[in-house]
C-alpha cells in the first residue's frame, strides 16, 4: 500500500479529494440546512446541457457546462423569488430543460462522444496539477465567503424570511451561494462524477446531523466524515480495483446506516428505560 504514495496520479487524486471533502462540507451543509439537496443534482444535471453543446460546436465542454450551471442556478433562484414557484418545481423545470438540450446536441454531434462516460461516472485518477490549482482557489474563494459572511450564511440558511426583515443581505447571500454551488460542481464534475458529486453534498451532512444541530459543528464533521470516506475509498478502490468512486459513495451510504441505526437503537433503548421508570 506504501508504494502508491510514490506514483504521482495517486498522490493528486488524494489531494483533490481533500480539498473536494472540504468545499463539499462548506456547501453541502448550507444547502442541506436550507432543504435544497436536490439543486445539487438539477444543476448537475442541467450542466449536461452545456456539454452537449460543447461538443457540438467543438469548444471546450467544461466552458459550456460552467455557462449553463451559473446560469441554471440563478435561474432557479430567480425562479424562485420572482416567479413564485417553489424551489424544487424550479431545479425539477431546469433539471428537464438541461438534460433534454444535452440530449439533443449529443444526438447531432458527429461520432461518437468518448468524453462524456468521464463527465457523467468521473475519473479522479485523472486529476492534473492544473484541477489542483483550480480548486485550491476556488477553495480559498469559498473560504474566504464564509469567513466574511459566515454569521448572515447561517441566518439565510436558517430562516430567509426572518433574515430580510432584519435587513440583511438575503439575495445577495443566496444568489453567491447559488453561483459557488454551481463553480464547484462544475470544477468536480468530470473528476468526481455526478454519482459522487450529489452524494458528498449529502451523505456526510446528513450523517453529522445526528452528532450536531449547530452550522459550524456540521461542517467539520461533514468534512471529517467525506474525507475519511473518500480516502478509505481510494485505498480500496486500489487494492479490489473497482471504479473509486462508487466505492466512496457506497462508504458514504454505510457510514449514514451505520449512525442512524445507531442512534435510533439507543433512542428506543432510553424510551423503554423511561417507560420502566
Amino acid at each position: 500500500m506504501a508504494e502508491l504514495f510514490e506514483y504521482t496520479f495517486f498522490k493528486n487524486a488524494l489531494a483533490g479529494l481533500i480539498l473536494i471533502s472540504i468545499a463539499s462540507a462548506l456547501i453541502g451543509t448550507y444547502i442541506v440546512t436550507r432543504r435544497l439537496v436536490s439543486i445539487s443534482g438539477g444543476v448537475t444535471h442541467a450542466c449536461f446541457g452545456g456539454l452537449g453543446l460543447g461538443y457540438f460546436l467543438g469548444i471546450s465542454p467544461v466552458l459550456t457546462a460552467g455557462i449553463f450551471a451559473v446560469a441554471s442556478s440563478l435561474g432557479v433562484e430567480l425562479m424562485s423569488t420572482r416567479g413564485r414557484v417553489r424551489e424544487d418545481s424550479a431545479i425539477a423545470v431546469i433539471w428537464a430543460i438541461g438534460m433534454a438540450i444535452g440530449i439533443l446536441f449529443v444526438f447531432l454531434t458527429p461520432g461518437y462522444v468518448p468524453e462524456l462516460n468521464s463527465f457523467l461516472f468521473g475519473n479522479v485518477l485523472t486529476i492534473g496539477k492544473g484541477d489542483l490549482w483550480s480548486f485550491a482557489i476556488f477553495l480559498a474563494i469559498l473560504v474566504l465567503f464564509f469567513v466574511i459572511f459566515y454569521h448572515k450564511i447561517i441566518s439565510v440558511a436558517f430562516d430567509r424570511d426572518f433574515s430580510r426583515v432584519i435587513g440583511l443581505p438575503v439575495r445577495f447571500i443566496s444568489l453567491s451561494m447559488t453561483v459557488l454551488t454551481a463553480i464547484c460542481i462544475v470544477l468536480t464534475i468530470r473528476l468526481v462524477g455526478v454519482m459522487l458529486l450529489m452524494s458528498m453534498l449529502a451523505l456526510p451532512q446528513l450523517t453529522a446531523e445526528y452528532f450536531c444541530n449547530r452550522f459550524g459543528k456540521m461542517m467539520v464533521i461533514s468534512a471529517l466524515v467525506s474525507l475519511a470516506c473518500c480516502v478509505g475509498g481510494l485505498m480500496l478502490a486500489a487494492v479490489v480495483d473497482v471504479p473509486c468512486s462508487a466505492l466512496i459513495v457506497l462508504l458514504m451510504a454505510a457510514v449514514y446506516i451505520v449512525v442512524a441505526l445507531t442512534f435510533n437503537i439507543r433512542r428506543q433503548i432510553n424510551l423503554q428505560r423511561i417507560r420502566r421508570s
